[in-house]
């Protein structure tokens, strides 16, 4: 009697049929496109990332590309992607690989671990796809599909439920065909095993999948607990010069780490201060339409004042416009028609798109 293929045999087999074999970061893979792929795909689905890869990679082609880049620049590349951190992180890592490992991709998987922004699991899924090393990985997506398949109760952020993942992982990966079943791995949870709606009929591994075998797919696996995200407010000063607008550099940590803004205040009356400071605090201004941007663990709720400045005394205003809040360094009026290629937040995106439907900002 023939014996059941094993889970990995399974996996790999359905991934010979169905897998996704043409994307861009699977052709002509090396460690660094893999990483960058690897990165831009944490928290962003395959469809988003696609062009952003394709454009990262012909601005950035090496590590050494990415290295010697402005910051700037490279979160230009990134703007629209959120998670901005990741950016920072893929620089920094670049900027050391090129220092202490003269431009190469180091290939020993402490190596990799330690650089910044990169993970036990990405780790393993950088060397393993890329050079075919033994490595198991759990990326969100290979959770849900072993949390089914096990029938895992918990909540995956829980250290003692991550831990149990892991161990099944390092079970069930095999010593051979490592690339073609981590990919496969990663593709079973993106498709077949999805979050809301896991199809069971083309699962490989449905014959023995304990959560499809009781029916209670929907409680693998478990959910975050949830809490009350708090909302905050936040009033931004948006001084318009001829086509002109200032924006300001955000400090290297923190919200919008390290990406252009436009100056923000914590209360309505910081920023009628603000603009006493500068000498407009009895010009007209307009307030543009009022948002909402929500991050992982809270709500900005934003009101923006458009001033337009234009002839006005500038030496005054460009001397005063860090006024306890920038540095001259890091003040720019970015230019609307010519833009700086420059790191945008989302909320700064928005409230540019808005200025340019006012046309006030038109020369």
């Amino acid at each position: 009697m023939k014996s059941t293929p094993s889970f990995a045999e399974r996996i790999n087999a359905w991934y010979d049929q169905h897998g996704r074999k043409s994307l861009p970061w699977q052709q002509d893979k090396t460690p660094y496109s893999v990483w960058v792929s690897e990165i831009m795909l944490q928290q962003t689905q395959v469809a988003t990332v696609i062009p952003y890869y394709l454009k990262f990679m012909a601005r950035f082609p090496d590590v050494c590309a990415l290295a010697d880049a402005p910051q700037d620049e490279v979160l230009h590349h990134w703007t629209g992607l959120g998670y901005y951190a990741r950016a920072r992180n893929l620089h920094k890592a670049a900027q050391l690989i090129r220092d202490e490992f003269a431009g190469k991709f180091p290939e020993a998987f402490e190596q990799v671990l330690a650089l910044p922004g990169i993970g036990r699991s990405t780790a393993g899924a950088i060397l393993s796809l890329s050079l075919g090393q033994h490595h198991p990985i759990l990326d969100g997506n290979v959770k849900r599909v072993l949390a089914r398949h096990g029938a895992i109760a918990g909540w995956p952020g829980q250290k003692a439920v991550e831990e149990q993942l892991w161990r099944l992982t390092q079970k069930l990966t095999p010593a051979h065909e490592i690339q073609k079943y981590n990919q496969a791995m990663m593709d079973m949870g993106a498709g077949i095993c999805s979050r809301s709606k896991p199809d069971c009929a083309a699962c490989p591994v449905a014959i023995d999948c304990r959560a499809q075998l009781s029916g209670r797919q929907s409680d693998y696996p478990g959910k975050k607990p949830k809490k009350s995200i708090p909302a905050k407010s936040a009033w931004m000063l948006a001084l318009v010069r001829d086509g002109e607008v200032l924006l300001h550099k955000r400090p290297p940590a923190g919200i919008w780490g390290g990406l252009w803004c436009f100056p923000e205040f914590g209360t309505r009356a910081s920023l009628d201060e603000h603009l006493q400071g500068l000498g407009l605090g009895g010009k007209q201004g307009l307030w543009l339409t009022g948002f909402r941007h929500t991050f992982s663990h809270f709500h900005l709720d934003i009101q923006a004042l458009m001033l337009d400045v234009s002839g006005g005394k500038e030496t005054r205003l460009e001397a005063q416009s860090a006024n306890r809040i920038m540095e001259p360094e890091s003040a720019l009026w970015y230019n609307i028609h010519n833009p700086a290629r420059i790191g945008l937040a989302a909320a700064t995106e928005r409230l540019l798109a808005d200025l340019a439907a006012t046309g006030s900002n038109k020369q």
